[in-house]
């Protein structure tokens, strides 16, 4: 195996400049040439810095007919480079589209910048019209058919999303130019596009229901991304200075039905700085996401395991966001199991990996505490009484956890009312800190409520919510139905917490402990 070290491409989307400058390089070719010998009109739905870009710059050099930049790639053979297709490529990724004629601003120079390229002489003054102009005058000039990408073909509406007037018009003019590739297919030879979400045909592709959806197609998951093999022979050089389990941890587990994948950001990031961090949640906070979890009273327990139909999963339209749908699409969940019930697809949705689970939920919490200064105490007390199993420490810790929450937060929720919201706080911290926890953890005489498996021991905790005065019933539970048995076989300490909380205090008031099995 060859060990020479190479470039590594971070923030590169230029294909030919990976290929001409001794960069590493994730072959793509072979399933971008099954694209094409299999079908016409496509559309990818693929989290954030995934890679969609420079997979379409290499369909465009493909089409092109640059053969050197494909020396030694699957495509190399079976392609007839004999022959070049016009290429007409769009993105949206250069602006913001949050402000009323944005959109049509960076469509007009593109296209005149486009009509410049191609010594097309502007016709006409609406977007769609030039459009269809230089795909006919190009194809005709030309004599051949056009090829039209189309990256980040979602951006303008979901930079509008907290104004919902111009996302709608935004959603309104595009579903008329992409229209515009339908209508010309007779002049078309190949048509991709690529974006985050996945907006239904009816909001956004009633003019164009002809697009291929390889999204959740098995045969292309691996289109974007690196599996478990590329991390393994072309970054080999990489490899010796680091632990290959955790790299798998903290950045594997993506699933679009096929096989898993990492995301390139955080691989190349990872083999860059040669420490592990959540690169890729850094490069986009998701305030639009966390208001929308806790304006809906989602309790961050559930989020591990959302359950969805296929249908659900492609309901994305600006006046209908489906929970599911938006955390699946933007990559902050992902597919972990598939069933099959009466001929309808469902999926219950997870955390990819050990980034997503551990930066969300430090932003959930941060939503909830308002204090970022306070919270960063906090979660590294938290650790820390945790290490020496200072029970009292976690008591009063956790009782601090609560106080520290704003008293208008509680006023403008009904879910402070529940246990799973209290719940929720808890496993938020611990996954804050990225522990071992399982919620709804099922044994023979019933389910507990959370186990966290830290330090070689295992806690296993009972919620309450009970009247003013503590009651007793949580660690009353957690003894009566044997809860521990599910784990003698470890041969660990076993701590069982009973944990009760005051509706009217809105904070704990019993913090129970008992040691089981070996704790000495």
């Amino acid at each position: 195996m060859n060990l020479a070290r190479k470039n590594l491409p971070i923030g590169i989307q230029t294909f030919s400049e990976i290929r001409q400058n001794n960069y590493y390089y994730v072959d793509k070719s072979g399933l971008a040439l099954s694209l094409i010998q299999h079908g016409k009109h496509y559309f990818l739905s693929r989290p954030r810095r995934f890679g969609k870009s420079l997979l379409l710059d290499t369909l465009k050099e493909l089409f092109e007919g640059n053969e050197p930049l494909f020396q030694g790639l699957a495509v190399h053979g079976h392609w007839d480079w004999s022959v070049a297709y016009p290429v007409l490529r769009f993105s949206f990724g250069r602006k913001n589209y949050s402000q009323q004629q944005s959109l049509e601003e960076s469509l007009h120079q593109q296209l005149t910048q486009l009509e410049r390229d191609f010594g097309v002489q502007q016709a006409f003054n609406d977007a769609g019209s030039r459009f269809a102009d230089l795909i006919e005058t190009i194809s005709t000039q030309k004599r051949s058919p056009v090829v039209v990408l189309i990256d980040e073909y979602d951006k303008p509406i979901l930079d509008a999303l907290h104004y919902p007037d111009v996302a709608r018009a935004n959603r309104d003019f595009l579903r008329g130019f992409y229209g515009t590739i339908k209508d010309y297919d007779a002049h078309i030879r190949f048509s991709f596009l690529t974006g985050v979400s996945k907006f239904s045909k009816v909001s956004l592709f009633s003019g164009l229901n002809n697009l291929n959806d390889i999204t959740l197609d098995a045969r292309y998951s691996t289109l974007c991304g690196y599996t478990d093999a590329d991390i393994d022979n072309i970054f080999a050089p990489e490899l010796p200075n680091f632990d290959r389990e955790q790299i798998r941890d903290w950045y594997n587990g993506y699933h679009w039905l096929g096989e898993g994948v990492y995301n390139p950001f955080d691989i190349l990031q990872l083999f860059d700085k040669h420490e592990f961090r959540n690169y890729w949640f850094e490069t986009g906070t998701p305030t639009f996401l966390v208001d929308l979890l806790f304006q809906r009273q989602i309790p961050t327990l559930q989020l591990d395991s959302l359950f969805s139909s296929s249908a659900m999963l492609s309901s994305f339209d600006v006046d209908d966001i489906a929970t599911e749908a938006l955390l699946f699409q933007t990559g902050y969940l992902t597919i972990k199991q598939i069933e099959n019930l009466g001929g309808q697809v469902f999926y219950t949705l997870g955390y990819p990996n050990r980034e997503v689970y551990q930066s969300l939920n430090e932003n959930l919490l941060g939503k909830l505490v308002q204090d970022r200064s306070r919270q960063a105490v906090q979660t590294a007390q938290l650790y820390r009484l945790l290490m020496v199993n200072d029970f009292s420490g976690l008591k009063q810790l956790f009782h601090s956890f609560f106080a520290s929450i704003p008293y208008a937060w509680y006023t403008n929720n009904t879910i402070q009312q529940f246990e799973g919201f209290y719940a929720s706080v808890f496993y938020s911290y611990f996954a804050a800190l990225g522990l071992d926890v399982t919620v709804e953890d099922m044994t023979n005489l019933g389910r507990i409520d959370m186990t966290l498996k830290f330090n070689q021991q295992v806690y296993i905790f009972e919620f309450k919510v009970v009247e003013i005065v503590p009651e007793g019933h949580a660690l009353q539970q957690l003894q009566d139905r044997g809860y521990a048995d599910k784990y003698r076989s470890l041969e660990r300490p076993i701590y069982l917490i009973g944990v009760e909380f005051s509706r009217e205090h809105r904070n704990l008031v019993a913090f129970e402990v008992e040691a089981v099995g070996n704790t000495a």
